[in-house]
């Protein structure tokens, strides 16, 4: 064979149809780009350097500190919900102690220009840097093999970097054997452990540990994140679409840039990417008409609110994520009332509108529509016709809404004006006698507020039911055998049982609500009957004198196995004649 059986310009004679050496026929030529696999933009834009972490400049200064003075700790604890960061940062860590280049040979955080061994790291394929999913490996064997190899030397980096993912799955087995190395690892050890429940992770190891709680990344810093990840792969997204997306990643970045990826293939290449179609894909109600729901149950408008309810549910929408909408629209009404529109972190238009809302509602009314809200949420989830329970939640939240608040009601009854709102599509009242206890509560709360002026034992107990003090007034029934009153002073003889400190409870509250001294004063005896035993005796005499009663002898005698259980006074009306034997008690079964 000689040499010009290898030269180049000698062209092979090859049958195009021919197959490779295990039979595959021979690929054709792709164009450039399109050979390779396509890489999700999770992966593909993982953060390299800490800079390129986002929302968390608190752990960044912390490390940057703490590698610029060498304090560097022995573990790491990294803690944090799903996406943001937790398994990137640890990788950034092993990278940051084993940086070398030619000109930095000690640990640096200041990653812009790549290191002997960052690439091999990154790529999770450095011999040094051990990772390993503690989810998968949670037996103490495991864990041996780790404390076996931690005491020899690292082969090319500075330090052998232990990476243990999940480290919570741990067993109980596992960690105890971890306790003596981590407590006093070899100088060139360092451990970094990544978890999603630190509660599950033993105090034993947590003390061990310099702990780093990875905080939920912000609609307001996602969404520009999401924006230039976007321009950098070529497409459009509307901005508030961009919101829609940054909102329901719920602080993980992994998971809105999962969401980006999905929205991208929405459109085609070079379109823009509504955010209608973006909602559609999230499967959320359309944000302006949740708006416009909500204010008509604020308005009371009950079927306003019911034809507005149908009409989202009829275009897709979720029942308990439009629950889930009208509770963001409370919150961001009562966050617009306070600090402004531009607290609401709502694009401007929709904070303008609940912040408007939100204007003219009073703080109670809207902290009592989050309560009613939270418990609709609940109750829709579980219910097994969600839309029917959205629906009855609607209801009574604008019945609710159409009810005044205790301030509202006492300036309506002051002024003649009735308690409802009377608004278009306000329930009208309900017949029962709610409504007319409500009515005389807060016409009693609307008195003026002058000083009580006590002139007898029995205004005394009132005055303990008005104050809603119902256990010292129960205390003052049972246990105060009356000796002597007058004003400002109360003498009584103490019933088995007393409690000690009933004579100060009872002066302090007198002081309080009259504003006079009272001296409460227990005798050894002389007392007359305390309130339960008259009350108790009074029972027991009406009960007598019916049972003499002929009428109810005679009932008593044909009923054989009759008894009285119980007695109940009934009210006579002016123009109702009394009738014989019924005019003061009745038989109540």
């Amino acid at each position: 064979m000689t040499d010009t059986d290898y030269s180049p310009d000698v062209e092979a004679e090859r049958d195009e149809n021919t197959a490779e050496m295990f039979g595959a026929p021979a690929a054709a030529a792709e164009p450039a780009g399109k050979a390779d696999a396509y890489t999700v933009l999770a992966r593909k834009y993982r953060p390299k350097t800490f800079e390129d972490l986002i929302g968390q400049e608190a752990m960044v200064r912390t490390l940057t500190n703490a590698f610029a003075t060498g304090r560097i700790a022995h573990a790491f604890m990294l803690t944090g919900v799903r996406g943001v960061g937790k398994t990137t940062t640890a990788r950034l860590l092993a990278r940051a102690l084993n940086y070398d280049t030619d000109t930095v040979h000690q640990p640096s955080v200041n990653l812009t220009v790549e290191g002997r061994h960052c690439q091999a790291i990154m790529a999770g394929q450095h011999m040094d840097v051990m990772e390993m999913d503690a989810a998968s490996h949670t037996g103490v064997n495991d864990i041996r093999d780790i404390l076996e190899s931690v005491r020899y030397a690292p082969v090319q980096a500075r330090y052998k970097v232990y990476v243990l993912d999940e480290v919570h799955m741990l067993s109980t087995a596992a960690f105890n054997a971890l306790l003596k190395t981590l407590e006093e690892p070899p100088p060139h050890a360092k451990f970094i452990f990544a978890t999603t429940e630190i509660r599950k992770v033993p105090v034993t190891i947590l003390s061990r540990c310099q702990r780093f709680d990875l905080r939920r990344v912000e609609p307001d810093v996602l969404g520009p994140h999401l924006e230039k990840v976007a321009s950098r792969e070529g497409a459009l997204v509307e901005q508030e679409g961009l919101a829609l997306l940054a909102r329901a990643a719920e602080g993980s970045v992994r998971d809105g840039l999962s969401l980006l990826d999905q929205a991208l293939v929405q459109a085609e290449r070079g379109q823009m990417v509504k955010a209608e179609v973006v909602r559609d894909m999230l499967g959320l109600a359309d944000r302006g008409q949740t708006i416009g729901l909500f204010e008509s149950l604020m308005g009371g408008r009950t079927g306003e609110a019911l034809e507005a309810f149908r009409t989202l549910f009829g275009f897709g929408a979720d029942p308990a994520q439009v629950m889930s909408d009208l509770l963001e629209h409370a919150h961001a009404a009562t966050i617009g009332k306070t600090l402004g529109p531009d607290a609401t972190r709502l694009p401007a238009e929709q904070a303008q509108r609940l912040t408007a809302l939100g204007a003219t509602i009073s703080a109670g009314a809207l902290a009592r529509v989050w309560q009613m809200l939270l418990k609709a949420y609940d109750e829709v989830r579980r219910a097994p016709d969600p839309a029917a329970a959205a629906e009855m939640a609607l209801v009574r939240l604008a019945y609710a809404a159409d009810l005044p608040g205790p301030e509202e009601a006492m300036k309506r009854l002051q002024s003649g004006q009735p308690l409802t709102g009377g608004g278009p599509g306000a329930p009208a009242p309900s017949g029962g006698g709610g409504g007319a206890r409500a009515q005389m509560q807060v016409k009693a709360a609307a008195q003026p507020q002058a000083l009580p002026q006590l002139t007898s034992f029995d205004q005394v107990v009132a005055l303990l039911g008005e104050k809603r003090d119902i256990r010292l007034k129960l205390e003052v029934e049972q246990y105060v055998r009356l000796v002597s009153f007058k004003p400002g002073a109360i003498e009584f003889e103490p019933a088995p049982g007393c409690p000690e400190d009933l004579t100060r409870k009872l002066a302090s509250r007198l002081r309080e609500w009259t504003g006079r001294p009272w001296l409460i004063a227990a005798q050894g005896g002389g007392g007359a009957e305390s309130l339960l035993e008259r009350e108790k005796r009074e029972k027991a005499e009406e009960r007598e004198r019916l049972v003499q009663d002929p009428f109810v002898r005679d009932v008593m005698a044909a009923f054989p196995g009759t008894e009285i259980v119980g007695l109940r006074r009934m009210v006579v009306t002016p123009t109702a004649a009394p009738s014989a034997g019924t005019t003061d008690d009745e038989d109540d079964d």
